[in-house]
C-alpha cells in the first residue's frame, strides 16, 4: 500500500511548488507580498512595469524567470508522476 501511496504525495508536493512560486510573485506585484528591500520576482516585475517602453528587460526577465521555474517544477512532477506510478511501470512490459 505504501509503494502506491508515497508516489502521489511526492507528484503533489513538487506540483505545488510551482503553485507556490507563482502564488508569491503575484501577491508581491500586487504589493501585498515581500516588500521592496526583500527580493521578489513579483516586485521586479512590478518595478519595470514603469520603465517597459525603454528597459523592457527590467520585467521580461524576472517574469521569464517566473514561467521557467514553475513550468520546470510542473515538468518535474509529472515526470516524477511517470517514473514512479507502478501502474505505468507494468504497462510497458
Amino acid at each position: 500500500v505504501l509503494p502506491n501511496c508515497l508516489a502521489p504525495v511526492i507528484v503533489a508536493f513538487t506540483m505545488s511548488i510551482g503553485g507556490a512560486v507563482l502564488a508569491e510573485a503575484s501577491l508581491s506585484f500586487i504589493g501585498l507580498g515581500a516588500q521592496p528591500p526583500e527580493p521578489s520576482w513579483g516586485s521586479m516585475i512590478s518595478f519595470g512595469r514603469s520603465h517597459l517602453r525603454g528597459e523592457w528587460w527590467i520585467s521580461v526577465f524576472p517574469g521569464l524567470a517566473v514561467a521557467f521555474m514553475v513550468m520546470g517544477f510542473n515538468l518535474f512532477g509529472e515526470g516524477l508522476r511517470d517514473a514512479m506510478d507502478p501502474i505505468l511501470k507494468n504497462r510497458g512490459k
